[in-house]
């Protein structure tokens, strides 16, 4: 393994010299602690590492999602840090994609309404092209009429993927994404965002626990305790299970 340095300015989004500190005084809790590390374009990068080393703080700040205590959170060449509130939803709503171990769908619409209301909050019409190939690629063209409620949880995963990608977003953050899912379930929503990469150019970082769902991504960044611990490039469930007991057997 060797330890990330920024080196693409100009990646799809980055952190510089990030941290995030919780609290203050004696209770304070340093959950990134000066962590650089970019991610490139058109590619699949998986955030792992023990419990408490940081990877959803890292997620949530370079998302919009979280206020860094100091560093860059670079989206392109927006720094995410400098921006207001209202700057903050105009991004995330423009120009990145979310998907949630909790599948984050309105209960009241349908699935072909909770696919395209990003973009009618954006006053943007859908590109039935990209629309048509998601949904049937994805496998619920059948099911668009119906609610949340009436589907599983794999195909309410599908259906938060296609929302995800149907505004082309410069990049897709997915949080533990087959946490909830069944294996078959979680492979498929895996080989989806490994295909969209591959075959749409999507930037996809992901933050997961999960070695065999690290082993779909064409790079692991490593975090303990708030730092990058190193990298892994083409991984697989073996070297990627490697890294992470050497992580644990180092603390």
């Amino acid at each position: 393994m060797q330890t990330p340095v920024l080196q693409d300015t100009m990646a799809a989004v980055a952190a510089v010299d990030l941290t995030k500190v919780y609290g203050s005084g004696d209770t304070a809790v340093r959950a990134l602690d000066g962590v650089t590390v970019g991610f490139a374009r058109a590619q699949f990068t998986a955030i792992m590492g023990p419990s408490g080393s940081g990877k959803s703080t890292l997620m949530h700040c370079l998302a919009g999602l979280d206020t860094a205590t100091s560093g860059q959170a670079l989206l392109g060449g927006t720094d995410l840090t400098k921006q207001s509130d209202k700057v903050l939803t105009k991004v995330r709503r423009e120009r990145i994609g979310f998907v949630f171990q909790a599948f984050n769908l309105l209960p009241q619409l349908t699935a072909a309404q909770n696919i395209t209301l990003p973009l009618e909050l954006a006053g943007r019409k859908p590109d039935h092209h990209l629309y048509a190939h998601l949904t049937e690629t994805l496998g619920i063209v059948s099911r668009l009429d119906h609610r949340p409620g009436e589907l599983s949880g794999g195909q309410q995963q599908r259906v938060a993927l296609a929302r995800a990608l149907v505004s082309r977003p410069e990049v897709v953050f997915a949080d533990e994404p087959t946490g909830n899912l069944d294996s078959r379930s979680g492979a498929e929503v895996l080989l989806f965002l490994r295909n969209s990469v591959r075959e749409l150019g999507q930037t996809i970082v992901m933050v997961t626990h999960d070695p065999g769902a690290a082993a779909y991504a064409d790079r692991v960044v490593l975090l303990a305790d708030g730092r990058v611990a190193g990298e892994i490039d083409r991984p697989d469930t073996a070297s990627v299970t490697d890294a992470l007991q050497g992580l644990a057997a180092a603390r």
